[in-house]
């Protein structure tokens, strides 16, 4: 599965540095010509660890991460809904993405002037959040209007629908999100045809200055506690840092964030926090042409796992050979594995794990 996020986010709160940092700095950049899409769409390649443990012991001609889209819309300002500043135009972009980032400013800096004149982080995350529920109201009032005359010609569901899409413009207009409210499976999946921005996970990014990384700001203390309210989780990145990240060898980057008292760099820590929020899972297949990881969602069975490389692998599923990282490491080959009887034989409604090594067996 492709995983896709819109960033947004006012004017000038550096939403666009650290799209831009993050792009350039990923591993992506390095290794895919297309990691840039166009201006505003880019392929950051998600770091994990455990593919360069693996391919430690296990040769091949490619190593192939699994992938982060990221989709830069333009600053929202007061009004963006009804067609004020660039944003609207933009909105249209993200209505697809797994979810959203909300990226608000929580650092002082006189060179970058603040849109409404003063950094207050709350307030600027109401000014986007209004934004989103009215871009929301306008479609679900196009649904509810579609549906009324879908209903008319006795269509067995449209009356449900109708009523969901009535409840949904009810909620909107309250100034309510609509993922805290509609929770169950059947209104999500009808819901779902709207893309309706108010429905996908958010998650917060708290810009900060250098110091506020690792000290407790009051505005980031603030964003923090608004985004737990809602349900949802909020990291801290330094634009700065990310872009001065990006500048550097791959070499040399793990030695500058250390020099700053930091384990892991922002996109790090924003896949982390991307895949607890969307309940992702990443397991990993080997041959001689490549080591790849690959994104499901937790609770996936193994035929299902099978599918997303391919279609034929899922048809014509038999069986799953799995085995552990921490067990590769220590018996050091497949072969080694295999002989200690540390390679398992799983069916079809075998749950994958994250970090499972599989090898898929199929006859189509």
């Amino acid at each position: 599965m492709g995983l896709t996020a819109g960033i947004i986010g006012l004017p000038n709160v550096g939403k666009s540095t650290i799209f831009n940092a993050l792009c350039k700095g990923s591993a992506a950049a390095e290794n895919y010509p297309f990691c840039t899409i166009d201006p505003n769409n880019g392929i950051v390649a998600i770091p994990d660890d455990r593919l360069r443990r693996m391919t430690t012991y296990l040769e091949t001609k490619k190593v192939v991460p699994t992938f982060l889209e990221l989709v830069d819309i333009a600053g929202l300002v007061k009004g963006a809904s009804k067609g004020e500043g660039l944003g609207n135009q933009f909105l249209g972009h993200v209505k697809n993405v797994n979810a959203l980032v909300h990226v608000v400013r929580c650092f002082t800096d006189e060179d970058v002037s603040h849109v409404h004149g003063q950094c207050d982080s709350i307030s600027d995350v109401e000014v986007v959040q209004t934004e989103l529920i009215l871009k929301d109201l306008e479609t679900v009032q196009r649904g509810i209007e579609r549906m009324e005359k879908v209903s008319k010609s006795g269509e067995k569901e449209a009356k449900s629908k109708l009523e969901l899409f009535k409840k949904a413009h009810s909620e909107l207009s309250k100034g309510n999100n609509l993922r805290e409210i509609f929770t169950d499976n059947n209104s999500q999946s009808w819901l779902e045809e709207l893309h309706l921005l108010t429905m996908k996970d958010i998650l917060y990014v708290a810009n900060v200055d250098e110091e506020a990384l690792q000290m407790d700001a009051e505005q980031v203390l603030s964003i923090e506690k608004f985004a737990q309210d809602q349900g949802a989780q909020c990291i801290r990145i330094c634009g700065k840092i990310e872009a001065e990240i990006a500048e550097l060898p791959q070499e040399d980057r793990q030695e500058f964030l250390e020099s700053l008292g930091l384990s892991q760099s922002g996109l790090h820590v924003l896949a982390v926090s991307m895949y607890s929020l969307l309940g992702l899972r990443t397991f990993f297949t080997h041959n001689e042409n490549e080591n790849r990881a690959w994104t499901i969602k937790a609770g996936t069975h193994a035929q299902s796992a099978a599918g997303v490389i391919h279609t034929d692998f899922e048809k014509g599923f038999i069986k799953a050979e799995v085995y552990e990282l921490t067990d590769l490491e220590q018996y050091g080959s497949e072969a080694s594995l295999r002989s200690a009887g540390k390679i398992r034989q799983e069916g079809r409604d075998y749950t994958v794990q994250d970090g499972d090594i599989i090898l898929f067996k199929f006859n189509v």
